[in-house]
């Protein structure tokens, strides 16, 4: 893991503890995320730690664009981390007065408008292009991967494999072979895979891949498996495909199967286990701190594991 992801998780907490925040237990238009809700402020914490302002310019109460934007965007835990992490979180409503009103002057923003997002500078300068218009998780985790860029740090892997698992690019085929747990360490390194399922289908083991479409085909994936003893055959259509009980052989026997993960990461981390890689540099700081506490704890017979568990399901159980 990179150590500016340590440096950013350590430090998250100090803009929230600066001033007033709230989140979405007030208002759903929000998300999960903390918002400060003063300009000033979130400039002044901006400066003292080396971070850019995520301005989120949204209607509070809100219409069911702005509802639906902090329900599905902006509560994605790893979206909201990195929100927390890297920049300084302000919301400014635009359907009020008084220093509300003075912001979006500032800015040149319309009154009770959809949502948009700014990031900008201490000194409240833009450094990426305005999101308006893109109400998506895609749209979002892009801009902040440039601004991230456009500060001169490094884009966490964990931020890049949500992006490419929303890129919108993905299909899928099934690749047959002798053995699908090695299918699926080997296949996962490809170019252009997003996420690797071992199972069964035609009688055979198979691993199913999902891919980049953009970026790969099946007649390459097929070709760079087949060096490794990993394409045998391939299919194009589901022909009664059921997965194996132990797919993602290697992080069901890991203490790692306890933390809630993406696909895509489930799929990278299983992998990297597999060639006895280091796996950690895939994960967000707090899947990190709650499989260190795990560690430390050494209760594993007690938690449940959340290998092919729905990623929100799973993070929200593991809270609880």
């Amino acid at each position: 893991m990179n150590k500016l992801c340590l440096t950013f998780f350590f430090s998250f907490s100090i803009s929230i503890l600066h001033a007033q925040s709230i989140s979405f237990q007030e208002h759903k238009e929000l998300g999960d995320v903390h918002w400060i809700r003063d300009y000033d402020t979130a400039l002044q914490n901006a400066k003292a730690e080396d971070k850019a302002v995520l301005i989120l310019f949204q209607e509070v109460p809100g219409c069911s664009t702005c509802r639906n934007y902090g329900n599905n965007v902006l509560t994605h835990p790893l979206i909201v981390e990195t929100i927390e992490n890297f920049f300084v979180p302000l919301t400014i409503f635009n359907n009020k007065k008084g220093k509300d009103l003075e912001v979006l002057r500032q800015y040149n923003e319309p009154t009770w408008n959809n949502p948009v997002v700014r990031i900008v500078n201490a000194s409240g300068k833009d450094i990426v292009k305005r999101v308006n218009g893109n109400y998506s998780k895609l749209g979002l985790i892009d801009a902040m991967m440039e601004a991230i860029i456009q500060s001169g740090h490094l884009v966490p892997d964990y931020l890049d494999l949500l992006y490419q698992e929303f890129s919108g690019n993905s299909e899928e085929c099934y690749l047959s072979m002798y053995c699908f747990w090695t299918g699926e360490k080997e296949i996962a390194k490809l170019p252009g895979v997003i996420s690797t399922q071992a199972g069964f289908m035609n009688g055979k083991e198979v691993v199913k891949v999902q891919y980049n479409k953009n970026k790969t085909s099946p007649k390459k994936l097929k070709s760079k498996a087949a060096k490794k003893n990993c394409g045998d055959d391939i299919y194009l259509k589901n022909n009664g495909y059921r997965i194996d009980r132990e797919s993602k052989y290697y992080l069901r026997h890991s203490d790692l199967q306890y933390i809630p993960m993406t696909i895509t990461q489930a799929t990278k981390v299983n992998s990297a286990l597999g060639a006895k890689e280091d796996p950690l540099h895939y994960l967000s700081p707090q899947q990190i701190a709650w499989y260190k506490e795990i560690k430390s704890q050494n209760n594993s017979k007690e938690l449940t594991h959340y290998v092919e568990v729905d990623f929100r399901k799973a993070w929200n159980d593991f809270k609880r």
